[in-house]
């Protein structure tokens, strides 16, 4: 009796287990394909500026990495929106002001960046920006950026600070004048698209 409950038991649970592996399996839903960023177009690489000048100083400039662009911002703080003047403008050599020395910037184009405000305290000539002409930015480190390839300090002469933005190629860039800021935007692309 024993025997005959035991193979009964065997052959349920067998007969299940065939069951369940003779059932049709299921496809999960295909993935949605990834969302492509869709980035702002329009910018050219023509020659950007606005005049305006601020006693402001310069205090610092940093970097950032975004899906469509690389950014550059040089913080100003105390100076409003429309105090912040400024030339940005492909180059073929950066020059700097006042000497007129070369100053080598890598990349396969090179964005000078003017702003119309002070690396120094104009009261007592004290730098604000601990930069050095001809070297790279302090605390600017671009390893891994898709456009920015190098970022140097030309000089602040009569109250214009001047910087070299070396890139990958001659892209297309935007200027936003910020309260305490101007912000720079190189797009990796022409086509708009995010890669």
């Amino acid at each position: 009796m024993i025997q005959s409950r035991t193979i009964c038991a065997t052959v349920v649970l067998l007969g299940a287990t065939l069951a369940t592996a003779a059932a049709p399996a299921v496809a999960a839903p295909p993935a949605a394909p990834a969302a492509a960023t869709a980035c702002p177009t329009g910018w050219g690489s023509g020659d950007k500026a606005a005049g305006a000048a601020t006693a402001e100083s310069v205090r610092n400039v940093r970097t950032g990495r975004h899906d469509c662009y690389d950014r550059m911002v040089v913080d100003v703080p105390g100076a409003a929106r429309g105090d912040l003047g400024y030339s940005v403008r492909y180059v073929d050599r950066l020059h700097q002001d006042g000497s007129g020395r070369h100053i080598p910037v890598s990349g396969g184009a090179v964005l000078e960046v003017r702003v119309t405000a002070p690396a120094y305290d104009p009261g007592t000539g004290a730098a604000t920006y601990p930069a050095r002409v001809g070297r790279p930015l302090p605390g600017v480190e671009l390893t891994g950026y898709r456009t920015f390839r190098d970022a140097r300090f030309a000089g602040s002469f009569e109250g214009d600070t001047q910087l070299g933005l070396g890139v990958r190629g001659r892209l297309p860039f935007r200027v936003q004048q910020l309260d305490g800021r101007l912000v720079i935007d190189v797009a990796h692309t022409w086509s708009g698209a995010a890669r």
